[in-house]
């Protein structure tokens, strides 16, 4: 059974397992109390205290955090009387007799799962003398909120990640002071590359860069997650122990996990000094519960940031994190409008060239840019059409036969063909990465995209014949990180991301239907071909029903019985259908108007459920006319709108809450007012643009989280604006 080394004891060999939420000691430049409730004693201490505080660590464990002097012990009171602090809130008071020029501090209080709580305090102005300690600065808040409103502006108006991302650099840089600010994004497996960079223009660029993901272990990153800003002051610094190194309420070691002061893991900072890199601030960009990326900020001698700096970066990451989500569903809006097209191009080239297979490969860029494939195949019957660069017909042949013995349900992925099937390594140059979607249940019709080996992609920056390093922690880098990932990476795709396997399915899904309809059609043309294409249209997810021209039911499929539900075995023509309908005689006069002029309709109903809600359904009727003028008949698809109605109830609470504005769930006096001024205004109309971007996309179960999530976002933005605004007011 595999060991978790405790913290600063793992080598190279289990640095992912490594305790670092038990980390046992703090960054000197600030101290750390845990005080026992409800009498606030202080029970466990930083070793630092006298330095920074000017009281001996003996006159100050299990005494009253009173004995501090000034308002410390009010403020800390107060905020521990109103608010669950189950996250780090600020905190901002002054110490008497303090040995720092004019006692001010800044920190944060949270409270422990068990009962406790966390102080953390840092000086305004470090005490003359104090080792290892860095003034966070003066920072004016009338120029900061300023910054801060700009950036949100300009995030709100990025179009795509990478112009995003340029943004975000460019911003946090402006607004932290950092000599360098990358912006690093994590593919599905968790290897990082940087996609954009602000620096210094004597700094090397290392823009495009890659890295395997174990240079961020996995616990590291779920405390990304919780603790959303980290900063490194000095990555020289001597760690100041906690005293006792128990915990004396829980007799165990303390959780660190949310403590911005919490030391930071040897392998870490020996990998930053490595590079020369003093300082740093790292704030994670999180999407849907997940930690999409970080912004990664290094900075070449010590530095700190004041608080209020910290919260307006945490702002931006919400407004940020709030931007991915609107752009990478504004993608999923882009195909459906692309599907749309592909469905009346399809359908047309089937009444006038008998083939829909040809109108999906007339412009084959609409299939290759959605997904950054490289080629792209489609195996239908006996026959195979391709676009971009493929592997030759045998190739194909045998990739197919293998992708099918897989059995995907409904779609198949893999970054490494030749990993997962050695026989096909040849394929490795241009198909190192396949993804397939099955179009029928019961042939091997599949539509394949492709991508080469990512390595044939990649420029690394520094020299490639450079010697890579051993296996000594002193030599850990950035080339180091790089033959890592290389040799992780090689014989592989591009791994594809989620929003893309969601774009393929979509794709998939959509030529699945038009196959139907396709289908659907030739059924009434070709009654020979009867039973091979019921079986398609059986298979389909879609709810249909296809009628003769008398209106006799020929067919109804699965979806569409499930749906319907028990009426469906009394459906005998078209003069059943309204009995399903909570508005049958709307229904009946629709269909008399669709016999009697043959003109599609498309409309929103309800299904009548017996002693149940009624339920919301979309019906598209149409009437098929046969290439000789003759009538052949009329199919009917009911669409289940349950999802669409849950999001557009979520799309409306949250213009509600926009409307009146928002503000943190617990301080109502911090919650902006009814006029917001510049940055509460950008905020909402970030958010408002999101919620556009959302709901403009196709309808699905995810968009009514994701407007719910958006605006969880948006209320959590306004409470850190808030709270930027009342530490900017303190006397």
């Amino acid at each position: 059974m595999l060991t978790s080394p405790s913290f600063g004891q793992a080598d190279l060999t289990n640095c992912e397992r490594e305790l670092i939420h038990l980390a046992g000691s703090v960054q000197p430049h600030g101290v750390l109390l845990v005080l026992r409730e409800p009498e606030l004693v202080v029970v466990q201490a930083s070793a630092n205290v006298f330095a920074l505080l000017g009281i001996p660590l003996d006159r100050l464990l299990d005494r009253p955090l009173a004995i501090l002097g000034g308002d410390v012990e009010a403020a800390v009171r107060q905020l521990a009387g109103t608010l669950p602090l189950d996250e780090a809130v600020p905190l901002q008071c002054r110490m008497s007799n303090s040995p720092a020029p004019g006692g001010e501090l800044e920190g944060s209080v949270h409270r422990l799962p068990g009962g406790g709580l966390i102080v953390e305090l840092e000086p305004l102005v470090p005490p003359e003398g104090a080792r290892d300690t860095v003034s966070a600065g003066e920072v004016e808040q009338t120029s900061l909120l300023e910054g801060v409103a700009a950036a949100v502006q300009r995030i709100s108006n990025a179009s795509n990640i990478g112009a995003l991302a340029d943004s975000v650099v460019k911003c946090v840089r402006d607004l932290t002071g950092y000599d360098r600010v990358m912006v690093y994004k994590f593919d599905p497996d968790g290897h990082g590359k940087i996609i954009a960079e602000a620096r210094d223009p004597r700094l090397d660029s290392l823009l495009g860069h890659h890295y395997p993901a174990t240079d961020i272990p996995q616990r590291a990153r779920e405390l990304y997650i919780r603790n959303r800003v980290r900063v490194l002051v000095d990555a020289s610094y001597v760690p100041s122990p906690l005293v006792p190194a128990l915990l004396p309420l829980t007799g165990q070691e303390l959780d660190m996990s949310l403590c911005a002061l919490r030391s930071m893991s040897p392998l870490h900072t020996q990998y930053l000094r490595n590079m020369g890199v003093t300082a740093t601030l790292v704030v994670s960009l999180v999407r849907e519960g997940k930690l999409w990326g970080l912004i990664a900020a290094h900075h070449y001698s010590p530095r700190n940031l004041r608080f209020a700096v910290r919260a307006a970066s945490a702002l931006l990451a919400e407004v940020i994190s709030t931007r991915i989500a609107a752009i990478e569903n504004y993608a999923h809006a882009q195909v459906a409008i692309l599907v749309r097209r592909l469905e009346q191009r399809l359908i047309e080239a089937t009444s006038t060239e008998g083939d829909w297979r040809l109108a999906l490969f007339r412009n084959p860029r609409t299939l290759l840019h959605p997904l950054e494939a490289s080629g792209v195949a489609l195996f239908h019957g006996d026959e195979i059409q391709t676009a971009g660069e493929v592997p030759s017909t045998p190739e194909l042949r045998a990739l197919l036969q293998w992708v099918d013995g897989q059995r995907p349900e409904p779609l198949f992925s893999c970054t490494s063909v030749e990993r997962d099937q050695p026989a096909l390594s040849s394929l490795t140059p241009v198909a190192s990465g396949v993804l397939a979607v099955k179009l029928s249940a019961s042939r091997p019709d599949y539509l394949m995209w492709f991508r080469k080996e990512q390595l044939l992609t990649v420029t690394w920056a520094g020299d490639p014949t450079k010697p890579v390093v051993g296996n000594d922690p002193l030599t850990l880098s950035p080339r180091r990180s790089f033959a890592a990932w290389s040799e992780i990476v090689r014989g592989t795709g591009l791994p594809w991301t989620g929003a893309e396997l969601a774009l393929a399915q979509a794709i998939g899904s959509a030529l699945v239907d038009i196959i139907v309809q396709v289908n659907a059609v030739r059924l009434l043309i070709a009654e020979h071909q009867l039973m091979q294409t019921r079986t398609t249209v059986h298979s389909s997810n879609e709810p249909v029903m296809i009628t003769d021209a008398r209106g006799v039911v020929l067919l109804s499929n699965e979806a569409f019985n499930r749906l319907v539900g028990t009426a469906a075995k009394d459906l005998r023509s078209l003069d059943d259908l309204p009995a399903l309908f909570t508005q049958p005689a709307f229904v009946r006069q629709t269909l008399e108007a669709l016999t009697g002029t043959h003109q599609p309709w498309r409309g929103e109903l309800a299904l009548a459920r017996p002693g149940g809600t009624p339920w919301p359904v979309s019906l598209r009727a149409e009437a098929v006319p046969g290439r000789d003028g003759a009538f052949l008949g009329f199919i009917l698809i009911v669409l289940d709108l349950s999802d669409a109605k849950r999001a557009e109830a979520a799309r409306q609470h949250l213009e509600q809450s926009l409307a009146l504005g928002v503000g943190g769930p617990h301080d109502v006096e911090a919650r902006p007012s009814r006029d917001p001024d510049a940055v509460m205004a950008a905020i909402l109309a970030n958010a408002s643009l999101a919620a556009m971007d959302i709901a403009d996309g196709p309808i699905g179960p995810t968009v009514a989280p994701l407007l719910e999530e958006l605006e969880s976002s948006t209320e959590r933005a306004a409470t850190l604006y808030a709270q930027i605004r009342k530490l900017g007011n303190r006397p």
